[in-house]
């Protein structure tokens, strides 16, 4: 099974969601050769409940996924920021997933995030798995925190943007911390856009719809990263289609039907 552990359903947190949005990013993923996606959507992105509802709606649960119709499945997740700056991914059923998100409400804006400790003492009470997130991106401090804390990690993102940007410093430094603390390392796009999707991915051995069984292959080893080709190239078209599109929003247009216009020939 060929998932991507770490992705968006929107193309910026400061965006209205758009379900047209949303449905062309599915079936792009899937087009991509994508069998499953972890969403780990912002913490704080506006209107998080309503995409998972969308989501939900236009579903059918098979054991820990939102299975769509065109066979992609979706496992839930969030992205949530840390006082000491970085990103900790958690992903887990949708009840849980959204019972966070809402206990996490006063602690959105920037200048209120929990610290790391904090943060994962929230965790503890959830059936939730939790790694971190790009861990060398700047000007995140998480590598730096107490080697204690950073043990109750369960993985590290190995990501398709920093890969893109400089493979051998991000290759040698995750796999160095995932050393030191014990963990296995998975990789995900960080994708907001479709570009970005398979420019990195986890191979599993075997199909799944649970966490638990995507874990203990992960925690077994049976599973492998590979990184395309064109990574580069996608992050970097990918970057500039996320600019060119914002800047579209930002003068009034409607860069939801740009981008899911057919093209006459």
């Amino acid at each position: 099974m060929r998932i991507d552990f770490h992705t968006h359903g929107k193309l910026a947190k400061q965006l209205p969601f758009s379900t047209v949005y949303t449905d062309w990013l599915f079936a792009q993923a899937k087009s991509a050769g994508l069998d499953a996606i972890c969403l780990t959507e912002h913490f704080n992105t506006l209107q998080f409940d309503e995409l998972y509802r969308y989501i939900a709606s236009v579903s059918r649960r098979a054991g820990d996924c939102l299975e769509l119709e065109n066979g992609l499945r979706i496992f839930p997740g969030m992205e949530t920021d840390v006082a000491e700056c970085g990103h900790i991914l958690s992903v887990g059923p949708l009840e849980a997933i959204l019972e966070l998100n809402r206990r996490l409400a006063p602690y959105k804006a920037k200048g209120s995030f929990l610290p790391f400790a904090q943060l994962m003492d929230l965790f503890d009470q959830y059936p939730v798995t939790v790694g971190c997130g790009h861990p060398f991106r700047a000007p995140g401090h998480v590598p730096e925190q107490p080697v204690e804390q950073l043990k109750r990690l369960s993985f590290l993102d190995l990501n398709g943007k920093d890969i893109a940007l400089d493979r051998a410093r991000t290759e040698r430094l995750t796999y160095a911390l995932a050393e030191k603390l014990e963990l296995p390392v998975i990789s995900g796009s960080d994708t907001h856009q479709a570009v970005q999707y398979g420019c990195i991915s986890t191979v599993l051995e075997r199909d799944c719809t649970t966490f638990d069984e995507i874990f203990s292959q992960v925690r077994d080893g049976a599973y492998r990263i590979e990184v395309a080709q064109q990574a580069a190239f996608q992050v970097q078209t990918a970057s500039l289609l996320k600019r060119a599109l914002k800047e579209i929003h930002a003068l009034g247009g409607d860069y939801v039907s740009i981008l899911t216009a057919k093209t006459v020939v």
